[in-house]
C-alpha cells in the first residue's frame, strides 16, 4: 500500500497518543503491583546468588546422593582455573583432568576468539580401575574431590585431585604448570594398585577432537596430522586411518595446521593404537576425530606412580624445541620438510630460518622480511643462475646457424637433431645450462613451502591486501565452487603466474625454435598450470615467488643487457671449433641413439616408397 508523507505522519502522531494514554492510565493502577514485584524478584536473585557461592565453597561435596563408602559415580561437575602468562587452563573434578586449555597468545581466525583446545564433549583421557566385587570402572566417569591447589617456591602451581575407592584404595592425579610454559606435568598416583590394576596393566585411552581455528576449515583438515615417537625414532599420519604401535612410544601428538595437543610418557608406553579420523569433505568446524590406546604394565606393588605430560600450545619449532631434553624430537610435528621431501629440512634449519630470522630482528613488516630473504636467495644462488644466462646467450648467438639446418634438412627432424648436437659441442655450448635455474628452484620451492606452510609468526599478519599471510588472499569470491580454484581467486596467485609468464616469454625469446610441438607450447602452459597449483596457497608463499620471478626478470635483463658480451660469446665459440674435439661418452651415446633413429627414419621412409 503506498501513502503519502502526511498519511504516515498522521499514522505515527495517533500511535504516539494512543501510547501516552494508555500509558499514563495504567500506570497508576499498576505502580505500587510493580514495586512489589520488584522486590520479589530481587529476593530471589540474592537467594540464588548465595546458594551458587555457597555451592562453589563447598571444596569436599561430591554428590549428595553417594553415600560414604560409595564409589563417587555421581556428582556435581564444579571448574578450578588455573593460568600462567600463555595459558590458561579450567580443571574438572569429573575425572581429575584438564576440561579445556585457553591460549592466551593467539585468536581463532575463524572467530577472533582465543584459542580454545581440549574443548569438546568428545576430549577426554580415561583408564581403568578394580573397583571390587569383579567391577570396574572408567576413571574419566569419577568425580574427585575438590582439588588441592599450592603455589611453590619456583613461581610454579600444583593442583592434586583424589579420588577414594572404597575396600580398594585412592586414585591421585597431580599437575604441576610452570611459569611461561605450555607442558604440564601430569602424575598418576595409585594407592592400592594391586587391587585396582590386573597384573598391574595400565590400559589408557585418549580421545581428542580438534575444532577449526584457521580461516579454511578444509585446508586446516588437509594439514593435520597425528605425530608420534615410536621406538625412538619420529613418525606421522596424515591420511592413514589408523596405526598400530608394536613398540615402545613415548608420545602421541594431535597436530593441526599451527597448534596441538600431546600426551608424553616419561617411562614410554609398551604398546597401542590410534585410530584417525578425517573427513575432508566435512564443512563442519570439527577437523578430526582421534582416538589413541595406550599400555603399560606397572610394578606391582600397593602404590604404582606413572609419570606424564601434557602439552596445549603452538606449533612453534622454537617453544617445542625447548623440550628436546625432556620430549626428544617433538619439533618434528613443526613440518620443514618430511619423507621425500627430507632433503630440505636442513635447508630450512640452517638457511632459511636463521635468515629470515635475522631480517625479522630489524624489519617490523613480514612482507618486507620476505621479499628480503628471497632477495638473499637469489643472490646466494646468483653465480649458479649467471652460467646458466650465458648458456642461454650462447644458444641464442646459434641461432642462425640452427635456422640454416632447419632449411637444410627440412622436415627430417631426427637428422635435424643430429647437425645440432653437433653444432653445440663444436660451439662448446651445454644445451641443458639453461635448466640450472628450474632444477635449483625445485628444492628452494619445497623448502619454502615446508616453511610459510607452518610457520606460526605468519598466522593472522597482513600485508599488502592480504589479511594473512598464512593463507591464501581473496580478491574475487565466487558464489560457487570452481574445479581446481575453489571459489575464490587470489590475486598474488594472478602476480606469480603473470611473472612466471613473463620469464617464459624472455626465455622463448633466449633459445632455438622448438621443433617439438609440445616443447613450444610448455611457457604458455606451465604459468596456467601455476593458477591452479598456487590459488589455494599460503599467501607468503605466492608472494615469495612473484617476488623471486622479478628479480628474475631483472637479473636476466642487467646480465644480458650490461654484463654478458656477445661479441666476445661469438669469438669464443669460434675459438672453440678451432680446437679439436673429444667426445664424452654420454655425447657419443646421444650421437649414436639419434643416428641410429634417423637411419631408421629413413629406411622406414624407403618402404613407403
Amino acid at each position: 500500500m503506498n501513502m503519502d508523507r502526511n498519511t504516515v505522519i498522521g499514522f505515527v502522531l495517533l500511535a504516539l497518543l494512543l501510547f501516552v494514554y494508555l500509558f499514563t492510565s495504567t500506570r497508576n493502577s499498576h505502580e505500587l503491583e510493580a514495586k512489589q514485584q520488584h522486590l520479589a524478584d530481587s529476593i530471589a536473585r540474592v537467594k540464588r546468588v548465595r546458594d551458587s557461592i555457597s555451592l562453589a565453597n563447598d571444596t569436599t561435596k561430591v554428590d549428595t546422593t553417594v553415600a560414604p563408602g560409595q564409589l563417587a559415580t555421581r556428582g556435581i561437575e564444579q571448574l578450578t582455573v588455573i593460568e600462567n602468562e600463555v595459558v590458561k587452563i579450567s580443571f574438572t573434578n569429573k575425572g581429575g583432568q584438564p576440561k579445556q586449555v585457553e591460549l592466551k597468545n593467539y585468536k581463532s581466525l575463524k572467530d577472533n576468539k582465543p584459542v580454545l583446545l581440549n574443548n569438546t564433549p568428545f576430549d577426554k583421557i580415561s583408564y581403568s580401575i578394580n573397583t571390587g566385587n569383579n567391577q570396574m570402572a572408567q576413571i574419566a566417569d569419577l568425580y574427585f574431590m575438590a582439588p588441592k591447589v599450592t603455589h611453590n617456591a619456583d613461581n610454579s602451581q600444583t593442583v592434586i585431585y583424589q579420588v577414594p575407592v572404597p575396600g580398594e584404595g585412592n586414585v591421585t592425579h597431580q599437575f604441576t604448570i610452570r611459569p611461561n610454559d605450555y607442558l604440564i606435568d601430569w602424575a598418576v598416583q595409585l594407592s592400592g594398585a594391586d587391587k585396582m590394576l590386573t597384573q598391574g596393566n595400565f590400559n589408557l585411552v585418549w580421545q581428542a577432537q580438534p575444532t577449526q581455528h584457521e580461516t579454511d576449515v578444509l585446508y586446516e583438515r588437509q594439514q593435520s596430522t597425528v605425530c608420534f615417537y615410536e621406538n625412538d625414532e619420529f613418525d606421522y599420519m596424515l591420511s592413514k586411518s589408523a596405526r598400530n604401535f608394536e613398540k615402545p612410544v613415548q608420545w602421541v601428538s594431535v597436530s593441526q595446521q599451527f597448534f596441538n595437543t600431546s600426551l608424553i610418557a616419561k617411562d614410554k608406553f609398551t604398546s597401542g593404537d590410534v585410530k584417525f579420523i578425517k573427513n575432508l569433505t566435512d564443512t563442519t568446524s570439527k577437523i578430526a576425530e582421534v582416538t589413541t590406546s595406550l599400555q603399560t604394565r606397572l610394578p606391582l606393588g600397593p602404590t604404582a606412580n606413572f609419570p606424564m605430560q601434557l602439552y596445549y600450545g603452538p606449533n612453534n619449532y622454537n617453544i617445542l624445541r625447548q623440550h628436546k631434553d625432556q620430549v626428544p624430537e617433538m619439533d618434528k610435528i613443526v613440518n620443514l620438510g618430511r619423507d621425500m621431501y627430507a632433503f630440505v629440512r636442513p635447508i630450512n634449519k640452517y638457511i632459511v630460518m636463521p635468515v629470515f630470522g635475522f631480517f625479522r630482528s630489524f624489519i617490523g613488516s613480514m612482507g618486507i622480511a620476505i621479499a628480503l630473504l628471497t632477495l638473499f636467495i637469489r643472490l646466494f644462488t646468483s653465480p649458479l643462475v649467471y652460467t646458466s644466462y650465458l648458456s642461454g646467450a650462447k644458444m641464442k648467438a646459434l641461432r642462425p646457424e640452427i635456422d640454416k639446418l632447419k632449411e637444410k634438412y627440412g622436415a627430417d627432424q631426427q637428422q635435424i637433431g643430429v647437425e645440432q648436437m653437433k653444432l653445440f659441442r663444436e660451439a662448446g655450448v651445454n644445451p641443458l645450462g639453461g635448466c640450472i635455474p628450474a632444477l635449483l628452484q625445485i628444492p628452494i620451492f619445497f623448502a619454502l613451502y615446508s616453511f610459510f606452510n607452518s610457520n606460526i609468526d605468519l598466522r593472522g599478519v597482513g600485508f599488502l591486501w592480504a589479511d594473512n599471510l598464512a593463507a591464501y588472499d581473496v580478491i574475487v569470491k565466487f558464489p560457487f565452487s570452481v574445479w581446481g580454484l575453489g571459489n575464490h581467486l587470489s590475486l598474488f596467485t594472478i602476480t606469480a603466474v603473470l611473472t612466471s609468464f613473463l620469464i617464459s616469454i624472455y626465455n622463448m625469446n633466449m633459445t632455438p625454435d622448438q621443433n617439438n610441438p609440445a616443447l613450444k607450447y610448455m611457457p604458455y602452459i606451465f604459468p596456467f598450470i601455476l593458477l591452479f597449483v598456487f590459488n589455494k596457497l599460503p599467501a607468503a608463499l605466492t608472494w615469495y615467488y612473484t617476488v623471486s620471478n622479478l628479480i628474475t626478470l631483472i637479473l636476466q635483463f642487467v646480465i644480458q643487457n650490461y654484463i654478458i658480451d656477445h661479441d666476445k660469446i661469438l669469438a669464443k665459440i669460434d675459438e672453440n671449433r678451432k680446437k679439436p674435439k673429444g667426445k664424452s661418452k654420454w655425447q657419443e651415446r646421444l650421437e649414436a641413439m639419434q643416428e641410429a633413429q634417423a637411419q631408421a627414419q629413413k629406411a622406414k621412409g624407403g618402404q613407403k616408397k
